[in-house]
């Protein structure tokens, strides 16, 4: 159900946002909010680095982990002298390995992430939530990388720890939403092919450590069989969630002849003519095909997956849920 217009006009005011423009006093709210997002590992900790979790094997790290019965080639220097002398028998610490584990985040911001009917453009949204994510990723010490990109330019963050590589990424996001927000205004330039999901995600591919965790935030309306590639060789060596951005005006067609759409270049809402009946149908049936598509494509990769809406504010979302991914 659509929210109304003075309650989008709250959420505005309470986002200090116009819906379609992102600056840094938006993104430093949410680090406020980390506790909203969960990054615990779901699976192994693969990287060779050291760091803050503990790793499924077990070795000389700094985690004790439990004792077990000397065996031969034990270190003499792990050897517990006070279950040794209350058992009768030579007994060895184990400890778990600690291992970094580098988080990178991937952030379309691309022609068709540039739309929003009711609150804020996609792309807005998922400025906030790579936002919340990396202040997630500083407060639990990892180091933060990742890819920012639109149609005409894509950025390359390496890793780094600290609140400097939340504030590097959050720069990006901003400058590169406006640059987003200006392309609508020029003409397209001829002979040069736009900056595609599949090319982002080549780069991320090239970039990631193995071990890494990898937050991919776009709509999914640029996947093709380039990009289930590369996730599918990304999921080999580390830990992929998908977070789905989306917009009502995309999922249904209102059900009345003109609908009101907020769109990028100007504040204002622009009168469309949604078309038909039939229209609205086909429409919808073309719409529910390609989510049920994009589902059965993380199910297949075995991707765990985040739906978000721009229609409503990030926190609200998160906080009406679990916080764990479906």
């Amino acid at each position: 159900m659509s929210a109304s217009l003075s309650q989008i006009n709250q959420w505005l005011q309470d986002l200090h946002s116009n819906g379609t423009e992102v600056d840094l006093k938006q993104l430093l709210r949410y680090q406020r909010h980390t506790q909203l997002f969960d990054l615990t590992p779901a699976r192994t900790i693969q990287s060779k680095l050291a760091g803050s979790y503990l790793a499924k094997s077990k070795g000389r790290g700094m985690e004790f982990d439990e004792v077990r019965h000397y065996q031969t080639g034990d270190d003499v220097r792990t050897i517990d002298w006070r279950v040794t002398a209350r058992t009768g028998k030579v007994h060895t610490k184990l400890f778990r390995e600690e291992k970094e584990r580098p988080v990178f985040i991937l952030t379309d911001l691309g022609s068709s992430m540039q739309f929003g009917s009711e609150l804020l453009l996609k792309s807005v949204q998922a400025c906030h939530l790579a936002a919340l994510i990396a202040w997630h990723v500083k407060k639990t010490g990892d180091k933060l990388g990742g890819i920012v990109f639109h149609q005409q330019q894509i950025r390359e963050l390496k890793p780094a720890g600290r609140s400097q590589a939340v504030l590097r990424y959050l720069h990006h996001l901003t400058e590169l939403q406006q640059q987003a927000l200006q392309l609508f205004k020029m003409p397209t330039a001829q002979g040069s092919a736009p900056i595609q999901l599949s090319e982002a995600l080549g780069q991320l591919r090239r970039l990631a450590r193995p071990g890494s965790l990898l937050f991919i935030i776009s709509d999914f309306q640029n996947l093709d069989d380039t990009c289930l590639r590369h996730l599918r060789a990304l999921t080999l060596h580390n830990e992929v969630r998908i977070c789905q951005l989306d917009d009502p005006l995309e999922q249904h067609l209102p059900a009345q002849a003109f609908g009101l759409a907020r769109v990028s270049d100007g504040n204002e809402p622009v009168t469309l003519q949604l078309g038909s009946t039939k229209l609205q149908q086909q429409y919808q049936q073309q719409q529910q095909l390609f989510s049920q598509q994009l589902q059965q494509h993380w199910t297949t990769l075995g991707l765990a997956n985040w739906q978000f809406s721009a229609a409503m504010p990030l926190l609200s979302q998160l906080n009406g849920r679990n916080h764990g991914y479906t």
